[in-house]
């Protein structure tokens, strides 16, 4: 890892509101195609220094999968006070084509805010920007920003982590700004998240002709039948919190060219999403075992734990929130697919709150604008709920 450059705090100016939706513009006006770097941190950076932070900015990782550009702010509040973090990212998955406007020219129509990433997750991170206005007396803030969430996430909050411990900054609470609403604005928060785990599984012949296969072992045979066995097996039936594990058949490749050949080998890739009722070694462990029964070979990769941060005061201060601002009693889930707070969760308690998912990775993403004034406002009310607690 790269020793980080610091900005030093200006003197802070906590009492002076940053405009939410010019900020959302103005990171989104940043290209940041996943690993993000430098034009998007310099604009956050410019933001965060005059409220009083100092800004930590380093490179982690080497190629294919690096370097990554990250960012840590820290505003300290007086000893003994407590320490809440947000936590997100600026970097965005490709456009792709048939934007009605161009996707890092942010537009407003409608009432809307156009662009890659108004809502996964620059609307969220500049909503953060402006929940900061607070005293500096009331407590230490920090921002966790990553360049590399939607890419392979080995360079970018787990090496912030390691830089916050070094730092000895460890945070009492985290909230993650991932857009977690389904169908308006407070309606959900993760307060946990399912496991990942993809495994590659093979399976070795011998190659021969299709009119002579006593003289031949044919792999496919036996990789179909590992392939029902698979997915015959009830990993569990749910929790109190979390649905039931799934295991998916996402690839089988033979690549035989030839028609009347049988090949040499069959191959093909699982992925389970599994509940705080396994581990990803447990559930490698499984289908390894189920593999050898059927004389193929596994390789697992296991991308995150399945992780819990129990219903509570945590919780309970941020339903308030978003009560008090929308009306909304918002309902706790643990449902989707992984997020940075399957890392985060080693630092501190940490739940996940942002804005709705509807349009993120489409083509003309877009947030509304009465939305990300709202959420700035419960972030706000949920860091000086959080740092009084």
């Amino acid at each position: 890892m790269s020793q980080p450059a610091t900005t030093a705090p200006a003197p802070a100016t906590a009492t002076a509101p940053v405009d939410v939706i010019g900020l959302a513009e103005a990171l989104i006006a940043c290209p940041s195609v996943t690993p993000a770097a430098g034009l998007v941190f310099d604009c956050l950076e410019r933001h965060l220094a005059p409220l009083g932070f100092a800004v930590h900015r380093f490179f982690a990782g080497e190629a294919p999968d690096g370097p990554v550009e990250n960012l840590f702010a820290l505003r300290q509040g007086p000893p003994g006070t407590r320490h809440f973090a947000f936590a997100g990212h600026v970097d965005v998955v490709p456009p792709g084509e048939g934007w009605t406007s161009a996707p890092f020219a942010p537009e407003q129509r409608g009432g809307l805010l156009y662009g890659r990433g108004a809502v996964d997750m620059k609307g969220a991170v500049a909503a953060m920007v402006a929940a900061c206005d607070v005293p500096q007396e009331a407590g230490t803030i920090s921002l966790i920003i990553t360049g590399d969430e939607e890419g392979p996430a080995r360079f970018g909050t787990l090496a912030l982590i390691d830089h916050i411990r070094e730092c000895g900054a460890l945070p009492d609470l985290c909230l993650v700004g991932e857009p977690t609403s389904v169908s308006r604005l407070g309606d959900t928060i993760k307060a946990g998240r399912r496991g990942s785990v993809n495994i590659w599984l093979e399976a070795l012949g011998t190659e021969g002709h299709v009119a002579y296969p006593h003289l031949a072992d044919n792999p496919v045979t036996r990789l179909v039948a590992l392939l029902g066995e698979l997915d015959a097996l009830v990993l569990d039936n749910g929790n109190a919190w979390f649905q039931a594990s799934n295991l998916e058949i996402t690839d089988i490749t033979v690549g035989n060219a030839a028609t009347n050949v049988i090949p040499a080998k069959a191959s093909a890739r699982i992925s389970v999403r599994f509940n705080d009722m396994h581990t990803g070694e447990g559930v490698a462990s499984l289908v390894a075992d189920v593999a050898a029964r059927h004389g193929a070979m596994s390789r697992a990769v296991i991308s995150g734990e399945a992780f819990l941060t129990p219903p509570g005061a945590f919780s309970d201060l941020l339903r308030a929130a978003i009560l008090a601002e929308t009306g909304v009693a918002a309902e706790i889930s643990t449902s989707g697919g992984t997020s940075d707070a399957r890392f985060l969760k080693d630092l501190c308690p940490v739940i996940e709150f942002g804005l709705c998912n509807a349009t993120m990775h489409k083509r003309d993403e877009a947030v509304a604008l009465a939305d990300l004034e709202a959420l700035a406002r419960i972030y706000r009310a949920v860091l000086v709920a959080g740092l009084a607690a």
